[in-house]
């Protein structure tokens, strides 16, 4: 059995903001400077490529918490974004 690669606290946080600037995008978070929700599907499309780009260069590289993370974390975004588009 494989031994999982040392986990980066850092990453956490990463994936956690980049998917709540897609919530924002995607008008699921209001925008805190004015508390109404928009839906902007350029910029969520944006953190979405990058996020299908780290899980794509990170093949290997994560450990199970940080796959499943990430993974969560793009279906959710892939299904709020077809939703919207």
């Amino acid at each position: 059995m494989p031994i999982d690669p040392v986990p980066d606290p850092r990453f956490d946080d990463f994936l956690f903001l980049q998917a709540q600037n897609a919530g924002l995008f995607l008008g699921q978070i209001p925008h805190p400077a004015n508390g109404q929700t928009s839906v902007n599907l350029r910029a969520a499309k944006s953190v979405l490529d990058c996020l299908e780009m780290l899980a794509a260069k990170t093949i290997g590289n994560l450990t199970t918490h940080e796959q499943k993370l990430l993974d969560a974390a793009l279906d959710n975004i892939r299904k709020l974004y077809k939703k919207h588009s």
